[in-house]
């Protein structure tokens, strides 16, 4: 029986599409030892110079209603919250604090996107919906907050832009949409090595 590859799988609660990359994990269940790492969106999209598609006016309704679409197709259940995007520093550190497995990263994600909630205004039913006591604090202890840079600036060093982030064997891949990709990588580990890969990979810019 074949050892699973480690991999790392970077993520915010406030992207829907990790959402939906969370409820197909699966796929890769035979493939890979996932490790979810829960990282700071905004602080990983300043490093690299990107920005979110809820910051751009003209991409937020497309967006949204891609979403929407797109879970409708997989089947699974998707409710927007009344306000997005909303920050998650609070509850991205207590991903962090737990140490939150899969059964608790699921969780969390359900109470935004099953849910339609935003865990800033109901901090006490977020932290119970965990399986937390109800009365835990927002986390301010410095070595969770450091911990939470870290592993945003782990993502970017693994190649990171944005979430959903899969990261493994010196390759990322992004998106929800990318889980047949890896699919297909795990069969051809030397894909990037091909000439039409190599090539696409470093195509200069022409700006």
């Amino acid at each position: 029986m074949s050892t699973k590859q480690k991999a790392f799988f970077y993520y915010d609660i406030v992207s829907p599409f990790s959402y939906l990359y969370i409820k197909q994990r699966h796929k890769l269940d035979l493939h890979l030892d996932i490790e979810p790492i829960p990282v700071l969106l905004g602080g990983l999209l300043r490093s690299t110079e990107n920005r979110g598609p809820g910051e751009v006016a003209a991409k937020r309704p497309h967006t949204y209603q891609f979403c929407v679409w797109q879970a409708e197709k997989l089947g699974i259940p998707l409710k927007f919250p009344g306000h997005h995007p909303f920050t998650t520093v609070a509850a991205q550190r207590l991903l962090v604090q737990a140490k939150a497995d899969w059964q608790m990263v699921e969780k969390a994600f359900d109470y935004v996107w099953l849910e339609g909630k935003d865990p800033n205004q109901s901090w006490p039913e977020f932290c119970t919906y965990l399986g937390l006591p109800s009365d835990t604090p927002k986390p301010d202890d410095p070595a969770v907050k450091s911990r939470l840079i870290t592993n945003t600036e782990q993502a970017q060093k693994h190649g990171a832009f944005g979430v959903p982030a899969l990261a493994f064997n010196q390759q990322c891949f992004w998106g929800a949409d990318s889980i047949d990709w890896v699919l297909d990588y795990i069969k051809r580990p030397g894909m990037f090595d091909e000439p039409a890969y190599a090539h696409a990979g470093k195509i200069p810019s022409g700006l």
